[in-house]
């Protein structure tokens, strides 16, 4: 029997993020209720812990469990049907719909740019370290493109004109890829480019209607930041919390992919032992997260240190939090749309009540 939870109500309390430890056989040192819980209970337990939450600003929670059991709260005026601003949430986005064209063999994973940018598009000499970026690099986030190039920003400005900017900006440089981990706009930017001309469209936005009219996603949702036509790939989609939800469900079981094998590739640690040069999880929460194709592989830890994938997630710079535990396959959003670099007060909703959503997720009724 499925159950949703709503509830309404703004009240302000302290809340203190807290992380705990990761290991290989724990679920974030939480244990799971036993069979024959009180589902019923454990939803009032968590709409109290939400209720309880500080926030700067309104926000939806919606989790889904194994079965398609579902569980909402509204705090205030924003729903799971409230058009919200992004920011880096629209990554995981951007890689899903970048490996439909690797799983249709149009891409693949080796490719460098210039296999299908032109000279202009990505004027990039042979001799350059940056001739070498792979298009795992770019969705991996260590393709060595670091500095970035103020046209991302700008609505009015060509995309691929903004493309060979970004290398003329980075070439200069002689930065390796895969040295260095550093979180950014500009690895999206050329890997949706090599994305648009590989599949043979005019734009991003072909490309995505394409995606959405396979898929059914996203009836909502639309890349319009900066512009149409200048996305902003790295953070550019305004979307609804149901749009968001219905992609991980069709992601997570790779609804839109040939097998699982790039579900479970884009979930997996890509970095390995490489340097981490620009983390806004270990600068906002300080914890060393290690990265997927466009998402985060959530390690609460100081040091990288889990050898299992529990759970990954697209968290974004106005605090919205999307995520899927892999471990066992629950997942949800906290939509919201705070000031901008309110990450940290996005996820520390979370962290508040990973407990009571981990034990709801958990519960196994006779119902």
């Amino acid at each position: 029997m499925r159950h949703t939870q709503i509830a309404t109500i703004i009240l302000i309390f302290g809340v203190i993020l807290s992380p705990v430890a990761c290991s290989e056989n724990d679920s974030d040192g939480i244990t799971p209720p036993p069979q024959g819980c009180d589902r019923a209970a454990l939803a009032n337990t968590l709409t109290a812990r939400l209720e309880a939450v500080t926030t700067d600003v309104d926000f939806s929670f919606h989790v889904e469990d194994a079965n398609g059991e579902t569980f909402t709260y509204n705090r205030g005026t924003v729903t799971q049907q409230t058009p919200l601003e992004s920011a880096s949430t629209s990554k995981w986005v951007s890689a899903a719909i970048i490996l439909t064209l690797v799983d249709k063999g149009l891409l693949a994973l080796s490719d460098t740019p210039q296999k299908y940018l032109s000279q202009t598009e990505w004027p990039v000499d042979a001799a350059s370290p940056l001739s070498g970026i792979t298009l795992s690099q770019l969705l991996s986030f260590q393709s060595g493109l670091n500095e970035d190039a103020l046209c991302n920003n700008l609505p009015n400005a060509d995309y691929f004109n903004c493309v060979a900017t970004i290398a003329e900006n980075n070439v200069a440089l002689g930065t390796a890829p895969g040295d260095t981990f550093y979180y950014a706009s500009n690895h999206l930017q050329v890997a949706g480019a090599m994305a648009v001309r590989a599949g043979g469209y005019e734009s991003w936005a072909a490309l995505y209607q394409a995606f959405k009219q396979e898929t059914g996603l996203f009836a909502h949702s639309d890349y319009n930041l900066p512009s149409t036509t200048n996305p902003r790939l790295a953070g550019g989609m305004t979307w609804t919390g149901d749009d968001y939800i219905e992609f991980i469900r069709a992601f997570k079981t790779g609804a839109f992919y040939s097998s699982l094998a790039l579900v479970n590739q884009a979930a997996s640690d890509q970095l390995g032992a490489i340097a981490i040069g620009n983390s806004p999880a270990m600068a906002g929460i300080n914890e060393d997260w290690h990265y997927g194709y466009g998402m985060w592989i959530e390690c609460h830890s100081q040091v990288w240190n889990c050898t299992t994938v529990t759970q990954v997630s697209s968290p974004g710079a106005y605090g919205a939090y999307p995520f899927w535990n892999r471990q066992h396959d629950y997942f949800g959003i906290i939509a919201r749309q705070g000031g901008l670099g309110t990450f940290r007060d996005g996820y520390a909703i979370f962290d508040e009540i990973r407990t009571a959503v981990e034990n709801w997720a958990l519960c196994v009724t006779d119902e």
